[in-house]
């Protein structure tokens, strides 16, 4: 189990943006890694109403079962791992663990595992890398019949990392 505070400002990119942001930044195919997502919630939403989020994220070599929800100053995550044994289970099954520390804090806010099934899966191609202002992701992602890009700033301090943010998308023309 992993618990740790993300705080993270992100914003949609046009192709072009994205293309810009690649050529600045020199990302060739070897910078990205793909991961899929499958998220979870209730038949009636109850992790949306929370403002909780569930998925269980693959990567090639790895996986893992992370709830995220609110704090005072971005999200908490905690994070079971699991094996790609467990995973493709649980994805093939529509499930999520029943033990395990993220089972537990579902069963704290009233919620049941047992109750949530998978509600979407996105694959996304990710580079992430450390610039001065925080971690720097760049994402190009499918879902369902959409395509998109996303430009993801992950910070320590909330209020430094915004203004941050702001500056980098300005900088950018974004």
């Amino acid at each position: 189990m992993v618990e740790q505070v993300e705080i993270e400002y992100k914003t949609m990119l046009t192709e072009k943006e994205y293309h810009q942001l690649l050529a600045y930044y020199k990302l060739s195919e070897k910078a990205f890694k793909t991961q899929t997502n499958y998220y979870f919630d209730t038949q009636d939403y109850k992790l949306r109403e929370k403002h909780f989020g569930l998925r269980i994220r693959t990567t090639p070599t790895n996986a893992e079962l992370t709830l995220k929800t609110p704090i005072e100053h971005g999200l908490l995550e905690t994070t079971d791992p699991l094996t790609i044994e467990t995973a493709a289970s649980l994805i093939a099954s529509e499930k999520i663990l029943k033990t395990g520390v993220v089972a537990q804090r579902l069963k704290a806010a009233n919620i049941e595992p047992d109750s949530l099934h998978m509600i979407a899966a996105l694959k996304t191609k990710r580079a992430e890398f450390p610039i001065n202002e925080g971690l720097l992701a760049l994402d190009e992602s499918w879902y369902g019949q959409q395509h998109d890009y996303e430009l993801e700033l992950e910070v320590s301090e909330p209020i430094q990392g915004k203004l941050a943010f702001q500056s980098l998308l300005h900088s950018f023309g974004v």
